[in-house]
């Protein structure tokens, strides 16, 4: 019989990334997404749904999620659902859990910008507010720079 174990999800970061290390130092981070539809029930009522799901992501991909997302960040993770079970070092209970382990993350939007459209039309309209982000830019880069250089 044949299987097949593929899951391709769209959605936000519900916090910031959960970055580990196990004990041979090899990178884990949890990715906490919602999966949000829209949808319209029996009554024709516009419904949302969210689904929340955490992500595994590995090595270097785990560093540099940790490093670029954060809460509310867009997201495409590509993967396939695994199962685990682990004993409960409180109680004392069996617990099971089902993730995506990640194999391929990739980000969506700009970095601290919102990727939806209409904010982008909003800042290419609004040319004033781009020239001072652009030169707040400049600030940071010539400031690290010149960091860089007191350091040599």
């Amino acid at each position: 019989m044949a299987s097949y174990n593929k899951v391709i999800l769209v959605g936000n970061l519900t916090r910031d990334p959960e970055l580990r290390y196990t004990p041979a130092g090899t990178a884990v981070a949890n990715l906490r997404l919602a999966v949000n539809r829209k949808f319209r029930d029996k009554a024709q009522q516009l419904k949302d749904e969210t689904c929340f799901i955490t992500a595994v992501v590995w090595s270097k991909q785990a560093e540099t999620c940790n490093q670029y997302l954060h809460k509310g960040s867009s997201l495409l993770v590509e993967g396939r659902l695994q199962s685990r079970t682990w004993e409960d070092a409180q109680t004392g209970k069996s617990r099971s859990v089902i993730e995506v382990l990640a194999e391929r993350v990739q980000f969506l939007g700009s970095p601290g910008r919102s990727s939806a459209p209409a904010a982008q039309e909003q800042s290419s309209a609004q040319e004033p507010a781009s020239v001072a982000d652009a030169a707040s830019d400049t600030e940071w880069i010539e400031e690290s720079e010149e960091k860089h250089d007191e350091n040599q």
